[in-house]
């Protein structure tokens, strides 16, 4: 698990691409926030998660899988995960930061398919201009 990345992700750095080419602008991997999100937008007061689907066990997804090995030990280390982020985000609710979680299966049909990634992108703009408080996609 060593080699687990936790910043500057695949995933994570295609959607940075993305939203720096359509003019928006970021901070990375702020730590005075809870969760330390991947991207903070502050003119939107919003917090970027770009979450891994077996990680953060994104529900019906193919790759939130248990593995077949150890799985007593690999079912808590999910439930916790579960909860940490259910904190983090009411933590952030209770401050007024938006959130915008995008898993990185969405990101990984986006890279594939042009239309996928221009509805992804149309997605968070239409959020970002949106008094809405949470979006996951």
């Amino acid at each position: 698990m060593s080699h687990i990345r936790s910043t500057d992700t695949k995933p994570e750095i295609w959607l940075r691409k993305q939203l720096f080419h359509y003019g928006y602008r970021y901070r990375k991997n702020v730590t005075v926030l809870p969760g330390h999100p991947d991207l903070w937008l502050a003119r939107y007061h919003t917090a970027v998660f770009v979450n891994g689907c077996f990680w953060h066990r994104h529900a019906g997804c193919k790759y939130a899988y248990i593995p077949k090995s150890r799985v007593e030990f690999w079912t808590e280390k999910f439930r916790k995960n579960v909860e940490r982020d259910a904190k983090i985000d009411r933590q952030l609710e209770s401050l007024g930061i938006r959130r915008l979680i995008v898993w990185e299966c969405t990101v990984n049909r986006a890279q594939k398919h042009t239309e996928d990634a221009e509805d992804l992108i149309q997605k968070i703009q239409s959020f970002l201009g949106s008094e809405e408080s949470r979006l996951e996609l």
